[in-house]
């Protein structure tokens, strides 16, 4: 088996609010494998958006490590943690948060302006992205043209255009409607088939319900850890009934 992408191993988070310290996480230990699509769920002030955080590099354990393609993030400067933000994670979130003046090319290449990318393979790369989510005749189009699900696409290919170890996705269909979150899921699944690591936390089960693999945090523990028989979104959009035109 190949080295996890993932291994944190006893993490623990406390917030120190003064009089009272808050522990957010209680000694975690997860392996996520490449390849996988993971949902991670849970109630509010359960741990999943701290969790979120320290695998997005956002924030630090209190004690615990965490390994990132075999290397201890943990211990990075706040330099080397930019540059595994931005090079090996790709960030896809509730509100797209795309630059609305700039087109969906542009916006897709915003990743690689801060690496050593030439122009011509920053926009091959873009144009690759692109296509990847089936947006290549949108790619001239600013996000105010665009659908929320086109949005959302959009913002996938820029997670993918740095070629990212983990795609790491925040409620990524919670702006959408049921059709599109389910043709976004249906994106992801195929992502997933190409090889592609996703973690994506949602406090919806049926939209967890399409990943590999469920992780529920309470309490700041893992409480449930299991493998899914996903469901096909493709399947389940054929048997959707046809958009009305009124």
């Amino acid at each position: 088996m190949a080295d996890p992408v993932v291994h944190v191993e006893g993490i623990e988070k406390i917030y120190d609010l003064g009089e009272v310290k808050v522990h957010a996480l209680r000694g975690v230990t997860v392996s996520i494998q490449p390849g996988e699509f993971v949902a991670i769920m849970g109630a509010s002030g359960s741990g999943k958006s701290t969790f979120m955080n320290m695998l997005g590099c956002l924030d630090r354990p209190t004690r615990g490590r965490y390994l990132l393609e075999g290397k201890d993030v943990s211990k990075m400067s706040r330099d080397e943690l930019a540059a595994v933000r931005n090079q090996r994670i790709g960030f896809i979130f509730q509100g797209f948060n795309l630059l609305h003046r700039m087109s969906a090319l542009e916006n897709v290449e915003l990743p690689m302006l801060y690496g050593d990318v030439t122009r011509k393979e920053r926009h091959e790369r873009a144009v690759e992205a692109l296509v990847s989510v089936g947006l290549s005749d949108r790619k001239d189009h600013q996000p105010n043209q665009l659908s929320g699900g086109q949005q959302q696409r959009v913002a996938i290919a820029r997670a993918l255009v740095n070629r990212p170890a983990m795609l790491l996705a925040d409620e990524p269909t919670g702006n959408l409607d049921s059709r599109t979150s389910i043709e976004i899921i249906d994106l992801f699944q195929t992502l997933h088939r190409e090889g592609k690591t996703i973690v994506m936390v949602t406090h919806e089960p049926d939209i967890a319900g399409y990943s590999s693999r469920q992780i529920v945090f309470r309490d700041g523990l893992v409480q449930k850890d299991v493998k899914n028989q996903a469901r096909n979104a493709r399947k389940d959009l054929e048997e959707l009934p046809p958009l009305s035109d009124d």
